[in-house]
């Protein structure tokens, strides 16, 4: 079996993360996991701390990108064959993982994305961030070729070629549908699998209403300016 870390990014999520872990613990012993712990300021920390979780501590808050790079990077410094993004709020149901690895496994697939959107099942996310996310996958696909619907996904799966990009170079801010032009003009085969994504129940979203039009227009150049650059390099 190839070895696989389970990255779970967390911030605030008190409410949440005990539940998650402790699932993944008992469901798939045989995977590794690791908690970023990205500078919570409620009892996250004291929590991961007392039940001896595996997890990193940052001193800081480093948003979602840089604590999922600190992520990758343990994976691409420890070894690890595949690395698996969950979030830490409980909305990826982890029984769908040994079905997203397996395309990693057999060399079918470099990145596995759990989408929404292919059977649109569960939670589907609010009506206007369907809209969103609808015009970055259409943007994604007109600057790549490479078409994903549930492009904000936060729920994947990655190889080693991509475990070592990511370490070295993962977007900051918002950063899921930048890494998947990341990943397309890096030649990446991208698969998605459908899953059933729950609401989430504790804590808050990190992207709110007052965020949602800087996020649009953040995200929309992140991605052209990503794309551009990596034509410059070539």
């Amino acid at each position: 079996m190839l070895r696989t870390l389970i990255i779970i990014p967390a911030y605030n999520e008190e409410g949440s993360i005990e539940k998650v872990v402790n699932n993944l613990i008992e469901k798939f012993p045989k995977y590794d996991y690791l908690v970023i712990n990205d500078g919570s300021t409620d009892h996250t920390q004291s929590i991961c701390n007392s039940n001896k979780y595996q997890v990193v501590n940052l001193a800081i808050n480093m948003g979602i990108g840089g604590a999922v790079q600190t992520g990758y990077r343990y994976a691409w410094d420890n070894h690890y064959d595949i690395a698996v993004q969950i979030d830490g709020d409980g909305q990826h149901d982890v029984s769908y993982l040994e079905e997203m690895i397996r395309p990693i496994e057999e060399g079918q697939a470099d990145i596995v994305i759990g989408s929404r959107f292919l059977e649109k099942e569960g939670f589907q996310s609010t009506r206007i961030r369907r809209v969103g996310i609808n015009f970055l996958s259409f943007l994604g696909k007109l600057l790549t070729g490479v078409r994903v619907k549930d492009i904000t996904s936060g729920y994947r799966v990655v190889n080693t070629k991509f475990i070592r990009i990511f370490a070295l170079d993962y977007p900051a801010d918002y950063p899921e549908p930048e890494a998947m032009v990341i990943a397309a003009v890096h030649g990446g085969r991208i698969k998605e699998y459908p899953v059933i994504m729950r609401e989430r129940k504790a804590g808050e979203s990190s992207i709110t209403m007052k965020k949602s039009i800087y996020y649009m227009c953040k995200v929309t150049l992140a991605m052209i300016i990503r794309r551009i650059s990596f034509g410059v390099r070539r």
